[in-house]
């Protein structure tokens, strides 16, 4: 199979932990603290994939200025575009109490829509990335996202069904997502086959940089306001889970 087909499914798979996770709110009373202990697990365990597979990675292969310029530049990039849809009402995307209805702020759907969307692309192209090592993809990222993607469709979903919208409005969104995410990995490694080292490791640092940003500005408040002093243990677990598997 090319390389760019298995990005493309292994993107629409990390994708579709968003539809199972809105699933299970939809059908299923999930309390505020679960959703949040999941995402401060995802969190954790996202911030060790950063940490030694994808920006250890970048670094040895593209060097330290490279990828410092790409991490930082893909930081910037994320919470800007972040700020603009906060202002038009896609600032609790991820949240299951906070989000506001269509009335209340017109034209939020969309930028909750779009922030979606945000969150996603990064990681789809930095997962099929991970396939030009030739050793197939890279489990601890795989792990990562999909599991970082579930407590993200769970509460998100919650907040969407509170606020008023319905189920075709709400799966049409995450269905949407999921194959927008496989679409992200397609086309990324389509269009970045055959590119040097330095440019993937670049391509890498900055796709790195947006999910951190991320996990900073939407997961990690997210998980914190209902677990308050457990998030930082959870969290953690998340993390040495994501480094064991990567040393395994």
């Amino acid at each position: 199979m090319p390389v760019w087909a298995e990005a493309g499914l292994w993107g629409l798979l990390a994708g579709a932990a968003l539809v199972i996770g809105a699933a299970v709110a939809w059908v299923l009373p999930v309390p505020q603290k679960v959703v949040a202990s999941v995402m401060a697990f995802g969190a954790g365990v996202l911030i060790a994939a950063l940490s030694f597979d994808l920006v250890d990675e970048a670094e040895t292969t593209g060097g330290l200025a490279a990828t410092t310029i790409g991490f930082l530049g893909g930081a910037a990039v994320y919470v800007a575009a972040n700020a603009a849809l906060a202002r038009r009402g896609g600032r609790h995307r991820k949240r299951s109490q906070e989000q506001p209805s269509e009335s209340e702020s017109p034209g939020s759907g969309g930028a909750i829509a779009i922030g979606a969307l945000l969150d996603g692309i990064p990681e789809s192209i930095v997962l099929g990335l991970t396939l030009f090592g030739g050793g197939g993809v890279g489990v601890p990222v795989l792990a990562a996202i999909f599991i970082s993607n579930l407590p993200e469709g769970l509460s998100s979903a919650a907040g969407m069904k509170k606020a008023g919208r319905g189920a075709r409005y709400v799966f049409g969104v995450w269905g949407g997502i999921a194959l927008a995410s496989g679409a992200a990995g397609l086309i990324g490694a389509l269009t970045l086959e055959g590119a040097s080292p330095q440019v993937i490791a670049v391509i890498t640092a900055v796709a790195a940089g947006a999910i951190l940003a991320m996990v900073a500005d939407t997961m990690i408040p997210e998980a914190f306001e209902s677990t308050h002093l457990y998030a930082g243990f959870i969290a953690t677990l998340g993390f040495i889970l994501s480094f064991a598997i990567e040393r395994i």
